[in-house]
């Protein structure tokens, strides 16, 4: 295939004058300040382009570190849409252990120790000899306590100190048990002869400022870095950069002050705070356009921004696009008002036309989504969880992939609609299962990947869909799902949406309980402002007024424009039709009826019912609960409603799907009953 390679001015045709600017300061050493929404990632890969292009630097040479494998491979397609080959965009980790495999057998003269990914067993080990407790909260913490120590280049017999200084502490654990932890850890891999995920940039490190010979490779290999997300450098990932580039100084550097949200993990933003003194002739840059969000949502995040106090600054933005709606903040009688509001609210942004995936829900802790998960499963509306685990290295993703790959391997040829009929022997059905957790976790996933087969061409063959499959693992191009995104504010970072919720902006959450000292609670603004920069056009704010206070990032001259909740309304109680005693269950409210008590619903129709349902999703692409869940269906088949105003009545219903379901579904409620009468 011919590449048209586009001319260098053309690669500056498309830039602001920022932008434009950035691109154009080849050499190094520069730093760009660029807020949310400002097209940083656009910047980046068009200064490669320019530098190419003009052959300031060849491509080979050119390291792009990232912190996502995601990001990594949207900096290479971006450069592949500019005529661009050759550019090493990688995440830290990657490019690391790259280095660390080839070099280490030349100087150690045996391969690299394997990487092992089970870490809670080795730190169970470790925790036993340190007489702590091994229940899986506390290895989760310890486990996070040792990386943390890593990332910050602390050794276990300065841990104690190290820890007190940083305002750290593991519940369940005095600092000197936790120091013990750290030393056993380290004697229990080593007996296992394995290394782990955080000691790749250690052992790279170690061979690069040890071994004088692998430095000089290495630099002479990679003579231009250039480093995103920059405010979350840790020290043992600034020592790293520091002995790649060595003398050098072509290094460029992006990041937000505004969006550090990583110090738990080590993430240090002093290094771009500092940038310039470390490097004195560096060139200073400000990415302030915002492209993303309306200037309701903008001025909303300025005002949260300036408030972040501590020593991180931030650019003030300057939003792009026309106006929009204003920012909703709604106090709220209680938690089940708060999801019940929530939920009404997401079913109005989609009948303006947003898509269910346009909109997220964002929350500070995971605990929170699981009533949220409930009461949108309750009221049809899809929904997917978005966990910190990259999609392709889930258990269940890996295991289908597997059957996937021996299918495509035997019947290369055979329609690539076998392989999402092969998800049915793993476990999955087109419904999702009852409740939350695991199970719903698994089903997700399976149910991704039947959407991502569902879209391929008719006459795609096995394999080519596990090519295709292939291609969009490596690039970590996870399958879009069909619902609305439910994450934690730290996992939405990276992402956009055309309307965000944010629950629980309240003391207790946001700021976490936890967070006590000034930096703390400082980054728990910044947590709060990166949620809110995920949103394009609709930002709702919520918080439970009967038990905790706003947030105080909402006080203060910053507060936006308030809209209340409407009057609270006492819920109405309702009675089971059969037994008469109160319905409080969700699923039993959409019955109409306790799940236990009698049934009157004709087995007949219901399972026409069913049969319709069952078209109608497979028509518009969607899951077949998208359409009405089996209570609804149960529902309409016991009230058997003969009008739409009865149909409007059932729970589940509503108007948007009463106009879009209602003539097929009293059809055949009416045929039924039709049938029903001739035949008796």
């Amino acid at each position: 295939m011919v590449v048209v390679v586009p001319p260098a001015d053309d690669i500056l045709a498309s830039l602001d004058p920022e932008q434009a600017a950035i691109a154009q300061a080849v050499g190094g050493p520069v730093v760009v300040v660029a807020g949310a929404g400002t097209g940083k990632t656009r910047a980046l890969t068009h200064r490669i382009a320019f530098a190419v292009r003009t052959g300031q630097a060849q491509a080979d040479q050119v390291l792009a570190l990232t912190f996502t494998t995601k990001a990594a491979a949207e900096m290479r397609s971006r450069l592949r849409d500019l005529g661009v080959h050759g550019v090493q965009a990688r995440t830290f980790h990657s490019a690391a252990l790259r280095q660390a495999r080839y070099f280490w057998p030349q100087v150690m003269g045996v391969p690299l120790p394997p990487v092992s990914e089970k870490m809670l067993p080795m730190v169970a080990d470790a925790a036993s000899q340190a007489g702590l407790a091994t229940d899986t909260a506390l290895l989760r913490d310890l486990a996070s306590e040792i990386s943390w120590a890593k990332a910050s280049n602390v050794r276990a017999e300065a841990y104690v100190e190290a820890a007190a200084d940083a305002a750290r502490a593991v519940a369940g654990a005095a600092p000197e048990r936790v120091g013990r932890v750290l030393e056993a850890y380290e004697l229990v891999k080593h007996r296992a002869g394995v290394i782990d995920l955080d000691d790749i940039l250690l052992v790279t490190l170690g061979l690069l400022t040890e071994y004088g010979t692998v430095a000089q490779q290495v630099r002479a290999t990679y003579r231009h870095l250039l480093v995103d997300e920059y405010q979350d450098v840790s020290p043992v990932q600034h020592a790293l950069l520091r002995a790649w580039l060595g003398p050098g100084e072509d290094i460029v550097v992006v990041g937000d002050p505004a969006q550090s949200i990583h110090a738990f993990a080590g993430a240090d933003a002093r290094y771009l705070l500092g940038f310039e003194r470390e490097f004195p002739t560096a060139h200073r840059f400000e990415l302030v356009r915002n492209y993303r969000s309306t200037p309701q949502i903008v001025s909303f995040a300025n005002q949260l921004a300036a408030r972040s106090g501590g020593r991180v600054p931030a650019v003030r933005l300057r939003p792009v696009l026309g106006a929009g709606p204003g920012v909703s903040s709604v106090a709220c009688s209680g938690s089940e008002e708060e999801v019940a509001s929530l939920v009404e609210w997401l079913q109005r942004r989609q009948a303006d036309g947003a898509a269910w995936p346009e909109m997220a829900v964002l929350y500070r802790v995971n605990a929170q989504s699981v009533p949220i998960e409930a009461a949108l499963a309750q009221a049809g509306v899809p929904y997917t969880v978005r966990g910190a685990e990259r999609f392709y290295e889930r258990a269940e993703v890996r295991a289908a992939l597997a059957a996937w790959r021996g299918l495509a391997s035997t019947r290369p040829d055979d329609p690539a609609a076998g392989l999402r009929d092969a998800l049915t022997g793993l476990g999955w059905t087109p419904e999702p299962p009852e409740g939350q957790g695991r199970g719903r976790e698994r089903w997700e996933s399976w149910q991704a990947l039947a959407a991502l087969i569902d879209g391929l061409q008719p006459d795609t063959t096995a394999a080519q869909a596990m090519a295709e499959v292939d291609r969009l693992r490596q690039e970590q191009q996870a399958p879009a799902t069909p619902g609305v995104v439910l994450a934690t504010l730290h996992a939405s970072k990276g992402l956009e949406f055309d309307g965000v919720a944010i629950i629980g902006v309240q003391e207790g959450l946001l700021p976490f309980s936890l967070a006590t000292t000034e930096s703390q609670v400082s980054e728990e603004n910044r947590l709060l402002y990166v949620g809110v920069t995920r949103a394009r056009r609709w930002l709702r704010l919520s918080w439970d007024a009967s038990r905790r206070r706003p947030s105080r990032f909402l006080q203060g001259p910053a507060k936006p424009e308030r809209i209340s909740a409407a009057p609270t309304r006492r819920r109405q109680v309702r009675s089971c039709r059969v037994c008469g005693r109160a319905l409080l269950d969700g699923v039993d409210i959409k019955l109409g009826r306790h799940s236990g008590c009698p049934s009157s619903y004709p087995e007949a129709l219901l399972e026409q019912l069913k049969a319709w349902r069952l078209d109608r999703a497979r028509t518009d692409a969607v899951p077949a609960f998208v359409v009405f869940s089996d209570a609804t269906l149960i529902a309409i088949a016991e009230a058997r409603p003969a009008t739409p105003r009865a149909l409007a009545d059932i729970s589940g219903v509503g108007p948007t799907k009463l106009q879009r379901y209602g003539d097929a579904v009293l059809a055949i409620v009416n045929g039924q009953a039709a049938t029903r009468s001739r035949g008796a």
